[in-house]
């Protein structure tokens, strides 16, 4: 048998060789980990879906943001539970609200964790929708002042960026209107701007108490079967002024990061979501995979499609792998 004069295995037969020709590559840095904070005092409640994922009261959080800065983690997104609920998510932008008091504790115990939030009604509704209803409807224009005022309570708490992520039409400029208006212009949204109605949301809404007490959310996010209406969705948040551009979920969804990787000079950020790493967790617990490695796959898998930035709740577990594997 006649070979080819290139052989590809010439550059993979040692780990220095596969080193210097790796094409891609992963950093503590480019991870956002997702932080569940809940009301009381001394609390850390494990979710029973998402293993070695809790939920924390503000008292904790300290001590976790150490831990992810000391591991390279440098990024939190926030999500409050509530200790009350309402028909128009108030307690969204109370100024004592959970994720207003959360941002103050870290930005006062842990300054360079840079802290990011999540800007959506759900959990803060007792309805469990995205905004304000009329009869069983969500009301996209109405929705947008409540969203607007709880970007800019996040901002005045402390907050270094803010992540709508509720996909009503039109609320990346109104959020970005109310930031620019009251001084906070250099305050990046980061927008959810492709956030597809998935069922691998399942543990997260567990996690937050936020699914929906009727209906679904399939009039507001997008229907999973189409990838032309991403570009059409991100293109009108850059118009709108977003900063950072977001694919929810990732895994199932890479072909859509790369085609906004090809289509916008933005950065490109993906969620890993609460489904995708609880179906690692349970196989690596059956015995079924090796938990770490398929981790480190998937997440890489998610870098190479063209993510700048990872949210993902494997955020500190990754971080521990690649300090590992590079000792």
């Amino acid at each position: 048998m006649v070979f080819p004069e290139y052989r590809p295995r010439r550059l993979r037969r040692n780990e220095t060789f596969r080193a210097l020709i790796r094409e891609t590559s992963l950093s503590p840095s480019q991870l956002i980990y997702p932080l569940f904070v809940m009301p009381g005092k001394n609390k850390r409640e494990e979710i029973s879906s998402m293993p070695g994922v809790f939920r924390l009261s503000v008292d904790q959080l300290k001590k976790e943001a150490e831990e992810c800065l000391q591991l390279g983690v440098h990024s939190v997104i926030l999500f409050g539970l509530p200790e009350k609920k309402d028909a128009v998510g108030s307690g969204a932008h109370a100024k004592d609200g959970i994720i207003q008091r959360a941002i103050k504790e870290l930005k006062n115990k842990a300054p360079e964790m840079m802290v990011t939030t999540d800007v959506c009604l759900c959990e803060y509704t007792d309805h469990g929708h995205c905004g304000c209803l009329i009869g069983d409807t969500v009301d996209n224009d109405a929705t947008l002042e409540i969203l607007a005022k709880t970007a800019l309570s996040h901002a005045q708490a402390g907050a270094d960026m803010v992540a709508p992520s509720d996909m009503m039409d039109g609320r990346v400029a109104e959020i970005r209107a109310a930031l620019d208006e009251n001084n906070f212009e250099m305050i990046p949204i980061m927008s959810y701007a492709v956030k597809y109605a998935s069922a691998f949301y399942g543990p997260f809404r567990d996690a937050a108490n936020c699914a929906p007490q009727f209906g679904d959310r399939r009039s507001y996010q997008m229907d999973p079967a189409n990838s032309r209406e991403a570009l059409r969705e991100a293109t009108l948040d850059v118009e709108e002024g977003a900063d950072i551009l977001m694919v929810k979920p990732a895994v199932a969804y890479l072909d859509i990061i790369s085609r906004l990787k090809d289509e916008f000079d933005l950065p490109i950020a993906a969620y890993h979501v609460s489904g995708e790493y609880a179906m690692i967790k349970a196989a690596a617990e059956k015995g079924w995979i090796d938990g770490e490695k398929v981790m480190a796959e998937t997440l890489l898998s998610i870098k190479r499609a063209g993510a700048d930035i990872i949210l993902t709740y494997f955020a500190k577990d990754m971080a521990r792998y690649l300090r590992a594997v590079t000792k």
